[in-house]
């Protein structure tokens, strides 16, 4: 019997035994969609590096464990890392093991019209407008993951922001995964709804127990209605044992405009999925930093789609990489027949710390009209040994400079975080997990 064949053996299995009690469960039109999605993962798997867009990440090892998810009961709040990781300049929203914790999380004063809430909740409250709107974002995607979150997806956040509406404070997900004896699994799916002239700030923080062998699959989907303005930040610190699969996924109405940060320091093997498709002058800015080292494995993969005129997108992503760690940045910019006046810019920078890092880079550019203005540019390399020496120069030891110089290369994208206790939060995690010692914090 094949590996694949068991794999899906044993989470059709797994279906079988929790889907009474997944969210959602007496509802007719969720539970035909969550049949479809077992039975097309059952059908394909998790995605091969034979696909295109995995070719540079197998994700066998988490084929050769069986994750289940834990009960709600089963999940108590870990004190230190809720502690260090809240922001108090945004309402929490905490999530353990996958499940909500209503007692650790704020309730934001909503104005009239507003809705924050879990998904678990949300329907059997909202269920006709979800039923509606869960699933847009994703009706041109498709691969394993997406099949797998679809069916097996347990708790989450559903917000809806009417016209002309907006939140007081930021919103902060923090989803914690906790120290069990079992491999477990959290399945997240998110729908954030943002209508004509709305805007919406959001926080995603990813954290786990150090050591600890868990799986996170989480969808996001975002739309974004015209004239809109989303930022989101998505922090992921996780175990060095972790698995996690993340994919934003967002519908982009004329004139709305949309902004991603994303840090990834944590996870043994990790997949960032990020796509969005503007329509008329809208306009897209995706940056992000990732820092890998030991064996680790991330993978940034970023589809920018356009499909109408005047609109613009810029991307900036830098990797550090040490020890024997492979980043991977695919990065895939479309430009459709009809999007004239399209402006376009992507750029990938990584760093190689050791001579057993790698870096896979591929940036893509599909342009099927004639009147844009595109470009993309990566590099990869080592420190420069000229502004070593001019630092050297100046009596400051090799060791010493190395440092200096890296975190000014990954400073740039720290800086541009507006909330300062997210950015002292990621500053501290840059300091953590940076594979180097002697450096200051003064230099961020």
């Amino acid at each position: 019997m094949s590996q694949e064949l068991n794999v899906a053996e044993f989470y059709q299995s797994e279906y079988e035994k929790q889907a009474g009690g997944l969210a959602g469960n007496d509802l007719s039109w969720l539970k035909e969609r969550r049949q479809q999605a077992i039975k097309r993962f059952a059908e394909n798997g998790f995605p091969s590096p034979r696909e295109e867009e995995w070719r540079y990440t197998n994700v066998k090892p988490i084929e050769r464990k069986q994750f289940s998810p834990l009960a709600k009961s089963e999940s108590v709040v870990d004190k230190a890392l809720f502690d260090h990781y809240a922001l108090t300049s945004a309402d929490k929203l905490v999530f353990i093991d996958g499940h909500f914790c209503a007692d650790s999380s704020d309730q934001p004063q909503l104005p009239e019209g507003v809705i924050v809430e879990n998904m678990a909740s949300a329907l059997d409250t909202h269920s006709e407008l979800l039923e509606a709107k869960l699933g847009r974002a994703l009706h041109d995607e498709e691969h394993g993951f997406l099949n797998f979150n679809s069916a097996f997806f347990s708790d989450g956040l559903f917000v809806y922001l009417p016209k002309n509406s907006a939140l007081s404070k930021p919103l902060q997900l923090l989803f914690i995964s906790t120290k069990t004896e079992v491999s477990q699994l959290s399945t997240i799916r998110n729908l954030l709804i943002v209508e004509q002239g709305a805007s919406l700030e959001l926080v995603e923080t990813w954290v786990g127990d150090a050591g600890h062998c868990y799986l996170n699959a989480a969808v996001t989907e975002v739309l974004a209605g015209e004239n809109s303005a989303i930022k989101m930040t998505k922090l992921q610190a996780e175990s060095d044992k972790a698995y996690h699969f993340g994919g934003t996924y967002v519908k982009q109405a004329r004139y709305s405009r949309f902004n991603h940060q994303s840090f990834s320091f944590g996870g043994a093997l990790v997949r960032n999925d990020l796509h969005t498709g503007l329509r008329e002058a809208a306009d897209v800015n995706l940056d992000g930093l990732f820092l890998v080292a030991g064996r680790q494995h991330v993978d940034n993969h970023t589809r920018i789609n356009h499909t109408q005129p005047h609109a613009t997108s810029c991307e900036q992503y830098k990797g550090i990489l040490s020890g024997k760690a492979r980043g991977v940045f695919q990065g895939r910019v479309i430009v459709q027949e009809g999007a004239q006046k399209t402006n376009s810019e992507m750029n990938n920078h990584n760093l190689l710390l050791s001579d057993n890092a790698e870096i896979d880079a591929k940036p893509q550019l599909e342009i099927y009209a004639d009147d844009v203005k595109c470009a993309h540019g990566v590099t990869v390399g080592q420190l420069d040994s000229e502004s070593i020496f001019f630092l050297e120069s100046r009596g400051i030891e090799a060791e010493r400079a190395k440092n200096m110089l890296t975190f000014a290369f990954a400073n740039e994208q720290v800086e541009k975080i507006e909330l300062s206790d997210l950015k002292l939060l990621v500053q501290d995690q840059l300091l953590k997990q940076f594979p180097q010692e002697g450096i200051e914090k003064e230099w961020l």
